[in-house]
């Protein structure tokens, strides 16, 4: 049976079709009122003119569909199978941005608070997701200075000798060191975050005064003055959640540039009447682009599954199925949801302003614009979950030849450039490479014990000079240089140091304490760049200091190996003519003017048949 007849077959009810090509795979997903006459509208030789339906048509090789009681069961139905299939001629969501949740290990005897932008079931507790991004980071900076529990990845299930930074600065209570807080305090500390983190501002208010009138009464005057300030602070937060709540209705703001196959949209978020932070989204691959069936499809990707929705959603064109999606929306808000089309006064010159920013941001990413670097350090910061924007990062590389003549390098980025009078280099030092079956198991553990080395070398002489640590430390390679970089950092006592790594070409970000959530950027993205313009000239420093190293060694071994050649004489060779490629361009007569003819005529011989040279590994 061929399509058309498939199609004549179908029933005419709610439901969802899917087509399939040859191999099997999903091709597009839709949802329909009536399955028979939309899927039959696909075969109609009219429809063929439309590029993108002319193009699905030759590869549709079998259809499926699945019927459902009603039009509102079709659209969820229809928007999970998008999400499951990733079908390549349907609208596809590619957001750059995931909103964070703040997770709180309670499953550890000292309970510590992390922002992740994953969810996994591990016993840990998880809030958000917080909107904007940067709130997240404010309430843990926040959490951190009033309620002093950290987010750190020391091990806290055995003891440290000292603790790190944020104990000295009264960021954190100092649970790594036995005797610096008692284990019903920290678990008090923790108990107030999970009430504070849940909401529940009022029995956390009541309890903290509670706190504050026995400390007093016990004269304990230092500790009940922190329950004040804790008290104070919770106070003010409020007043400004009532004073936002008053000013306005929450409102998302819709627009896009468009460019065929290229395409750029801006989603402004509006909370309390002022606007709270903005989404890009990037499609770089519709050859047809109409809003008809480009706007629904995106609205559905965003908001059916939204953790929050707001009360109105501003767009500039509309589109058949508006009123069923704000029924849908509605529903799932417990409020309506209204999907409106601006046409005059405020709101209509807001949504101009978002699509302003839609062509900026059009040309942004492919016009392939340079952001500065301050925007580019915090979205990093974003990015990484670092507690600020980084200022100075120092990344390390390893190279060497099949394991010899092992070298270290680190180059420094500092406010936006690479700053070349800091980079060092580092002669590896560490054991001899193994032999036979096991060396090339070996190569990878030299690799991990040269990173140790470099790192451990580094930063025990900043302890030694009193130097600051850069706010980031980089490590080109995947987990197991990252693991080695942190080894060498706890044998130096230094904890909770900002650390990532990054993956040769799978181009995957590590972060320390984090890895089981490696992150995978967008190429088009400047924090990638960044990092990768890091990395590279690491790399090539790294290299180039080894080529160095090895081409002085393979000079003076393939000399001092000549019979009747002493170190003076190789030296004195080395230095009037400059390198082996040189030397092995001379006759026996220009030799023999710095020589004496029986060991210009042992040199002549000796270079025309050493090896080739051979290329090294970094």
């Amino acid at each position: 049976m061929d399509l058309r007849s498939q199609a004549d077959q179908l029933p005419e009810q709610p439901g969802v079709y899917l087509f399939h090509d040859a191999s099997g795979t999903v091709l597009y997903v839709g949802k329909a009122r009536s399955l028979r006459h939309r899927v039959k509208s696909y075969f109609l030789e009219s429809r063929w003119q439309d590029a993108k339906t002319g193009s699905l048509v030759r590869e549709i090789s079998d259809l499926e569909y699945i019927v459902v009681d009603n039009e509102r069961e079709a659209l969820a139905l229809e928007n999970n199978l998008i999400k499951r299939h990733k079908p390549k001629f349907n609208v596809l969501l590619r957001d750059d941005k995931t909103y964070p949740y703040i997770r709180y290990t309670g499953f550890e005897k000292y309970p510590r608070i992390y922002v992740t932008r994953r969810l996994k079931k591990d016993g840990s507790a998880y809030f958000g997701p917080y909107f904007p991004a940067s709130l997240a980071y404010r309430l843990v900076h926040l959490i951190h200075r009033h309620f002093l529990v950290p987010s750190c990845t020391v091990d806290l299930s055995r003891r440290h000798p000292r603790p790190c930074l944020q104990y000295y600065i009264h960021r954190c209570l100092g649970p790594c060191v036995e005797g610096l807080v008692a284990d019903e305090r920290y678990a008090e500390a923790a108990r107030d975050v999970r009430v504070f983190l849940e909401g529940r501002r009022s029995d956390l208010t009541a309890s903290l005064r509670q706190r504050m009138e026995r400390a007093s009464a016990a004269e304990r005057y230092e500790e009940a003055a922190s329950y004040r300030d804790l008290l104070r602070t919770l106070g003010e937060m409020e007043e400004r959640q009532k004073i936002a709540a008053a000013e306005g209705d929450d409102t998302d703001v819709l627009a896009w540039h468009a460019e065929p196959p290229q395409v750029a949209v801006n989603l402004f978020h509006m909370r309390g009447g002022r606007v709270v932070d903005r989404r890009d989204f990037y499609w770089e691959d519709l050859e047809e682009f109409d809003p008809a069936e480009f706007l629904p499809s995106l609205l559905k990707q965003l908001y059916l599954e939204a953790s929050y929705l707001p009360r109105y959603i501003h767009i500039p064109a509309d589109f058949e199925e508006r009123s069923l999606i704000e029924e849908v929306l509605g529903d799932r808000a417990g409020h309506r949801v209204q999907i409106l089309v601006p046409q005059r006064g405020q709101k209509h010159a807001f949504l101009e302003l978002v699509e302003k920013n839609a062509r900026h941001s059009f040309q942004l990413r492919f016009r392939v614009l340079r952001p500065n670097a301050k925007a580019t350090a915090e979205a990093l910061q974003s990015v990484l979950g670092m507690a600020e924007a980084p200022r100075r990062i120092e990344c390390f590389d390893i190279s060497h030849t099949q394991g010899a003549d092992t070298v270290a390098s680190m180059v420094v980025w500092e406010d936006g450039r690479m700053k070349k009078s800091d980079y060092r280099k580092f002669i590896i030092r560490g054991h001899a490479m193994p032999e036979g079956p096991e060396k090339s198991r070996g190569l990878l553990r030299d690799d991990f014990a040269s990173m140790r080395e470099a790192v451990e070398r580094r930063y025990a002489r900043l302890q030694a000079e009193s130097r600051p640590l850069p706010n980031l430390i980089l490590i080109d390679g995947g987990l197991g240089q990252l693991h080695a970089a942190a080894q060498a950092l706890e044998k130096l006592d230094i904890i909770n140091q900002p650390v990532a790594s990054i993956a040769k070409k799978e181009e995957i970000l590590y972060v320390l304490g984090s890895e089981n959530e490696p992150i995978a950027l967008d190429h088009h993205s400047p924090v990638l760049h960044l990092i990768q313009q890091i990395r590279d000239e690491t790399h090539r420093f790294a290299v180039t200091f080894h080529r160095l190293r090895r081409s002085r060694a393979r000079l003076r071994t393939a000399l001092t190996d000549i019979p009747g050649v002493g170190e003076k004489t190789a030296q004195r060779l080395l230095r009037r003519f400059g390198s082996i490629a040189r030397l092995r361009q001379l006759s026996v007569e220009q030799l023999a003017g710095e020589l004496t003819r029986a060991q210009a005529e042992r040199v002549y011989e000796a270079l025309r048949t050493s090896p080739p040279q051979q290329r090294p590994v970094g």
